[in-house]
């Protein structure tokens, strides 16, 4: 079975930390481009983070620029968001999402969920106090 799944979401103050994970079973994600999107309540899905296929650039929406940081570890066959400085606006329920199709970190490219094949169910992320 192919699948995505996120991990890593929680509950914590404004100024926390938390590190998000994304784990594919099925399928390595070696080579594939890789995007972190978000939803807040109420609000459509955007996109926070996306890297290359090529693993050699990555993107980051203005929101959340200096503030998180996407990595990849092949040899674990996971993606990282770590998110640092949270604001209460950061609130959202996180998917990662993963593309065999040649994505580059031109944001309109990188943050078009059309473009992605598969789909974690999402971690929440709750920023208060």
């Amino acid at each position: 079975q192919l699948q995505l799944e996120e991990s890593g979401g929680g509950l914590v103050q404004p100024g926390g930390s938390l590190r998000l994970s994304c784990a594919a079973s099925g399928f390595t994600l070696d080579g594939l481009a890789i995007g972190w999107f978000r939803q807040a309540p109420g609000k459509g899905r955007e996109g926070v983070s996306c890297i290359s296929s090529s693993g050699e650039s990555t993107n980051y929406a203005d929101s959340v620029k200096g503030r998180f940081t996407l990595s990849r570890d092949n040899a674990k066959n996971t993606v990282y968001l770590q998110v640092n400085s949270l604001k209460p606006e950061d609130t959202a329920v996180y998917y990662c999402a993963a593309s065999r199709r040649r994505i580059t970190t031109i944001p309109a490219i990188c943050y078009d969920e059309w473009r992605y094949d598969y789909w974690g169910q999402g971690t929440q992320v709750t920023v208060s106090s």
